[in-house]
């Protein structure tokens, strides 16, 4: 089967080209080798920002992500929530600055629905804040949104796959198909099941986030990236209403934001020359962000940290600054100019705030390149879920569920809440809360499995959260497991071993941050899963990031 386009990687840069050109009408097949955003999508801080401190050095990326925060909010309205933000002012003399800088950011702030910045003396600060250090002289406020960058990708995917793409997840590229000349004809890719085929395109998009240096080398061209680690904390609850900007001990700026139904801290930023598919967590990286913390709120460490993540940035390449003066900006490549290999383009940089208008750009180069007219529409078509505002209490009357669920249900699907429960009207046992946590619903579980490509319990945590809570899979793992199975027709050796994947990969998470009651809570997991269940039998599990059947 030969397409217009392959689109390589399934993050929120491959996703989104993708739906633009769907939208436009390009014959385009999506690929992605582990989950949807399973990569440095996945593991960002989860914020449409207008990119606030890139405000001294890249003025336009400044620009372009409050422009595309603002379209990001009308396309997908039932995904983004405000955060407020506070910038301590550690001494008054230096608030005149601050001030003068947020006055700059306060021109570009309307073009993503942002509030201006307010300045709060000490006592307005304790008011909002009564734990905050007392070193904190007062503070000027802004405002960003919230995203499930997890969600956004999938909806992007189902985007464009409504709108006639194809989209494979768990499906590997391992060569790139080429002419006597060296042109990209088309991808060589091993499948799920562990066959391989070939497939031919007019063109492949290269969007492999931090692995583009080594896909790159695959094709013959060259892409240069300066990877950049990225560690965040979650925290079991809602420790502030608000976020605070941190002050690193080493210059650099952090935060700790509310985020969904927890708390986040991060992110370091350090060059990272390692595997990207071998990524962990040190002790080094807890303690350097739970420092930076505590200087600003003193009971930090009261808090429980229930999970440690890491992500890649592919951040665009630069010799002789620091990790977090490097620009965030993106570059399309064009290989038929730069590298003198036809058939293939590069995307590399950016964040996830300007990820639509990145995807504009690229798939404006493509659409030039095979000849078609058709403009985007990306700014125009709602995401799926989009189209309607939902009331979750009405939602929750009409099909006999907690509104607290509806709730939940509403902010990941938006309008399409309907359609996921209206199979409850005749299978009332969908109506099970699974995971108390978030919560999650065995309807949202079916509809995952069903209609967004989730094969694995880590992709169901993916799409709606499962297992993502305070009890990290505690619960929920074991109710959701034969749910799984009976969807996808697994055996029960296969769902055993789907199960220990999943717990192995929350473990990856906790194991950095067990401390206190951490570890009480983790010899309680696996003594009812290995106890119960006789998981540790299994000697040779599969990898946490394949699907099933391995």
């Amino acid at each position: 089967m030969a397409f217009d386009v392959i689109v390589v990687g399934g993050g929120v840069n491959g996703t989104g080209i993708a739906r633009d050109l769907a939208l436009r009408g390009i014959k385009t097949l999506l690929l992605e080798k582990r989950d949807l955003g399973s990569g440095a999508t996945g593991a960002c801080s989860g914020m449409i920002h207008g990119g606030l401190r890139y405000l001294i050095y890249s003025i336009e990326t400044t620009i372009h992500s409050c422009q595309d925060s603002g379209y990001i909010q009308k396309i997908a309205p039932h995904l983004l929530f405000r955060i407020p933000f506070l910038m301590p002012i550690p001494h008054p003399a230096t608030a005149p600055f601050f001030e003068t800088y947020f006055e700059v950011y306060d021109k570009y702030a309307p073009l993503k629905h942002g509030l201006p910045h307010t300045r709060l003396n000490r006592e307005q600060v304790r008011s909002l804040m009564p734990n905050l250090s007392d070193q904190v002289q007062g503070a000027i406020t802004t405002d960003e949104w919230g995203i499930d960058p997890h969600r956004l990708c999938a909806a992007n995917a189902k985007s464009a796959e409504e709108h006639g793409a194809v989209v494979r997840t768990y499906c590997q590229v391992t060569e790139f198909l080429k002419d006597s000349s060296g042109a990209i004809l088309g991808v060589k890719v091993r499948n799920r099941d562990g066959s391989q085929e070939e497939i031919r395109s007019r063109l492949v998009m290269h969007a492999t986030g931090p692995w583009l240096m080594r896909t790159s080398a695959l094709a013959g061209v060259q892409v240069k990236i300066r990877p950049g680690k990225g560690v965040h904390l979650t925290f079991d609850r809602r420790l502030l209403n608000l976020s605070v900007i941190l002050q690193m001990i080493d210059g650099r700026q952090s935060f700790i934001m509310p985020h969904e139904n927890t708390s986040v801290l991060g992110t370091t930023d350090d060059d990272y020359y390692g595997d990207p598919d071998d990524l962990r967590v040190t002790e080094d990286e807890v303690e350097y962000l739970l420092q930076g913390a505590e200087r600003f709120i003193p009971d930090i460490r009261r808090a429980r940290v229930i999970r440690a993540w890491a992500g890649i940035r592919p951040t665009l390449y630069a010799w002789g600054k620091n990790e977090d003066a490097l620009s965030r900006d993106h570059l399309v490549y064009d290989h038929e100019k730069l590298d003198g290999v036809r058939g293939i383009i590069s995307i590399a940089g950016g964040k996830l705030a300007s990820y639509r208008l990145m995807s504009e750009e690229a798939a404006d180069l493509i659409a030039q390149k095979l000849g078609i007219a058709a403009a985007c529409q990306t700014h125009l078509v709602p995401l799926p879920g989009g189209e309607e505002i939902l009331d979750p209490a009405q939602v929750a009357k009409e099909y006999g569920i907690p509104t607290y669920a509806a709730n939940r249900l509403v902010f990941r699907h938006g309008a399409r809440a309907s359609q996921i429960l209206e199979p409850t009207r005749k299978h009332p046992a969908l109506k099970q809360v699974v995971c108390r946590c978030e919560p999650v619903l065995a309807a949202e579980l079916v509809y995952a499995i069903r209609h967004e490509w989730a094969v694995t319990l880590t992709d169901l945590r993916n799409r709606t959260r499962l297992g993502a809570g305070p009890c990290q899979g505690f619960r929920c793992a074991a109710r959701a497991i034969p749910l799984l199975a009976e969807e996808l027709g697994l055996s029960g050796e296969q769902a055993l071993e789907q199960l220990l994947a999943f717990l192995q990969r929350r473990w990856r998470g906790k194991q950095p941050v067990l401390l206190g009651t951490m570890v009480d809570q983790e010899a309680l997991n696996q003594a009812a899963y290995f106890g119960t269940f006789n998981l540790d039998r299994l000697v040779e599990p599969p990898d946490p990031d394949r699907g099933p059947g391995f």
